[in-house]
């Protein structure tokens, strides 16, 4: 692979490439003060412009909660280096408790007040949704319900009532919260505009490592509700997001033909779903 060319601006030297995906390249690079920086450099694919307005909630957020903005030429931007211990690092070593907990830190600082306003272009939580509403349709089509129609249901509930509209990360996991020199920090942000309640979502289904206990009711119960207590939300508005979330990612794995995913994904929603109606 030909070495990385830079902006000149940037300052930044000794790239290593650390990770690529089918959307980018990210490299660690030195800046001109000996600190340690990110390049992320997008390919051209079809959501790009998820990775855009990501780089636009980060612009916002400036630091808050999450990594720095430090410059963007074109598709490529200049991050602060995050660190490489990873929240599912913590989950592995010290528990889930303990995991939950930072992510609940971290999920307060990244709604915290700002005095900026909101970027124009984050998309709204409805569009997020699109799949989960193709899919939940194709199946009262078909002349039948199912898990999906049921959550469809729910995320329009949601969506009616939401409890607040804020900038959302919209993809807040185990393995997008590290540990660097500012504390623990998220990463690759979607940029989404909805309630907060969602930004909850994903955490009850990423457990790298240790996929069981995703399905622990016990875990569900727990972590609903400290993220309720991180949101002033109640349990069940956390479960419920959950829930629909869960539906909406097994659509798009529905999508791309990719079944265990989907089947892996259902089974914990439903799971969820057996949980909420205890609240």
């Amino acid at each position: 692979m030909d070495a990385p060319v830079f902006p000149a601006r940037w300052r930044v030297s000794a790239p290593e490439l650390i990770a690529e995906t089918f959307s980018s390249r990210i490299w660690k690079v030195r800046r001109e003060d000996g600190s340690l920086a990110v390049v992320k450099a997008l390919k051209l694919f079809d959501d790009v412009a998820d990775e855009l307005r990501g780089e636009h909630y980060l612009a916002w957020r400036q630091g808050e909660g999450a990594v720095r903005l430090l410059g963007r030429d074109g598709h490529s931007m200049l991050l602060e280096y995050a660190g490489d211990r990873l929240l599912s690092h913590v989950l592995a070593e010290d528990g889930d408790d303990a995991a939950t907990a930072i992510a609940a830190d971290v999920m307060a600082k990244l709604f915290s007040p700002s005095k900026h306003p909101f970027p124009a272009d984050l998309q709204p939580l409805r569009d997020r949704y699109v799949s989960l509403f193709k899919k939940a349709g194709a199946d009262r089509d078909a002349g039948g319900t199912s898990i999906y129609v049921e959550a469809a249901e729910v995320a329009e509930r949601l969506l009616a009532n939401p409890q607040d509209i804020r900038p959302l990360h919209g993809d807040l996991h185990h393995e997008n919260i590290l540990l660097g020199p500012r504390g623990w920090l998220a990463i690759d942000p979607k940029g989404v505009l909805g309630d907060p309640g969602f930004d909850a979502a994903n955490m009850f289904y990423n457990a790298p490592g240790h996929d069981e206990i995703c399905s622990n009711p016990r875990r569900i119960t727990d972590m609903a509700e400290v993220f309720a207590r991180t949101l002033g939300q109640t349990p069940a508005a956390i479960l419920d997001h959950a829930f629909a979330w869960g539906c909406l990612s097994s659509s798009w794995h529905h999508e791309d033909g990719n079944k265990p995913d989907e089947t892996r994904e259902l089974s914990i929603a439903a799971t969820i779903r057996a949980v909420r109606s205890n609240f």
